[in-house]
């Protein structure tokens, strides 16, 4: 029996700041940016924003009626969790209209959670498959202003709808993975942005692919050359191309020169270029991005997919395309989100980045910015208040 992904979709904030508009604020040259890091653009949320309206409406194409009623487990990974107690997914239950007879829970693991996520729902899966169930990956990666990190910031989220016999993608037993307890990159309870060692977290991200790999290598038995595709967890898409071709080079002795590592990424980071950093859903929008941009029929094509998770947990897994899933994509609705955006200024950005909700439980009305489907209304006495959004773009 095939157990995977059903339908995939994906939603980002309708803003974005162009790093061109950030480098001449910062002083620096764009090349930095454009080049140095591989990224254009990086989403960011309005204030009536956040990981459960993002949540939700990426979620809307997956959860068709038909879907609905199948549905008895949503899993929501994100590592920008809004309560220590209740999970975030219990918002996205009701926005949706999902059943009651529906468990719900959150993950995290740094950008790892939706790996652990899918992997977990496969199992459930083996045991009852008849039911379905709904994995929503959604993150701010929110970096402290005016340092290092803040350019490799974003926002998104992925949903999926994972099933007995999949229509999308099959994925396969086999997976390979490591945990090591390092601080690479880490947020505490206490700050509002996370704490990161660059160089670090970027040396380890590519150490541990070599260990996830060797080990998903020795469980299936296949080779670098058995997978026609690769998507990566993406903090910056440089790092990527990288990563392909280190791993590349590991394996199979041949040096891959940047050019010809861009030229056999492109498709999978194109999506991520424009968005930026979105911590559990990078990897799955960086699949997304291969699956609807791809200049070929990726039917029946192995893609081999590399999850990180800083501090850190990293897996490998592979997944097989299956035979009309072209048909499944909601690629024109994709194409729009990301047409639809607007670009801030950079004063509007640093508005953005500087608006907080109060901590001491007073009401507050949250002024109308988004265009989704669901928006983010009032804080009252600790209380987060979801409505649909009547302004729909």
């Amino acid at each position: 029996m095939q157990l995977g992904i059903e339908a995939i979709s994906f939603y980002v904030p309708n803003y974005y700041l162009d790093l061109a508009v950030l480098s001449e604020a910062r002083g620096v040259d764009v090349a930095k940016y454009y080049i140095g890091l591989g990224q254009r653009k990086m989403a960011v949320s309005a204030p009536d924003e956040d990981i459960i309206t993002m949540a939700a409406n990426s979620a809307v194409n997956v959860t068709q009626p038909d879907a609905k009623n199948s549905i008895d487990t949503l899993m929501f990974a994100t590592e920008s969790g809004m309560d220590c107690s209740k999970a975030s997914g219990i918002y996205v239950h009701k926005l949706l209209g999902l059943s009651s007879q529906c468990r719900v829970i959150e993950l995290k693991q740094a950008c790892f959670a939706a790996t652990m996520g899918l992997q977990m729902a496969l199992s459930m899966l083996q045991q009852n498959p008849q039911r379905k169930i709904l994995l929503i990956a959604s993150d701010i990666a929110r970096y402290g202003f005016n340092t290092a990190g803040e350019s490799s910031q974003g926002a998104g989220a992925v949903a999926m709808l994972l099933s007995a016999n999949p229509r999308l993608l099959a994925i396969e037993p086999e997976s390979g993975f490591y945990t090591e307890d390092v601080m690479d990159f880490w947020r505490p309870n206490y700050c509002d942005s996370a704490l990161v060692n660059g160089k670090y977290s970027c040396d380890l991200y590519l150490r541990v692919l070599e260990k996830v790999w060797h080990h998903y290598s020795q469980l299936s038995g296949r080779g670098f050359l058995e997978h026609d595709c690769f998507c990566y967890h993406v903090p910056v898409p440089r790092l990527v191309e990288k990563a392909y071709k280190r791993l590349a080079r590991l394996v199979t002795a041949e040096e891959v020169t940047d050019e010809q590592a861009k030229l056999t990424m492109q498709h999978s980071l194109y999506y991520n270029r424009e968005i930026g950093n979105c911590y559990t859903a990078a990897l799955y929008i960086s699949l997304l991005s291969l699956l609807e941009t791809s200049d070929k029929d990726l039917t029946n094509c192995r893609i081999g997919l590399y999850s990180y998770g800083a501090g850190c947990v990293g897996e490998f897994f592979s997944a097989v395309v299956q035979n009309g899933y072209n048909k499944l994509l909601n690629l024109e609705q994709h194409r729009k989100i990301l047409a639809a955006r607007n670009s801030l200024t950079y004063a509007e950005y640093e508005d953005f980045y500087n608006f907080t909700l109060p901590i001491d439980g007073s009401c507050i009305e949250i002024p109308k910015y988004t265009t989704g489907e669901f928006r983010l209304a009032v804080l009252d006495k600790h209380k987060r208040i979801y409505e649909r959004n009547n302004n729909q773009a």
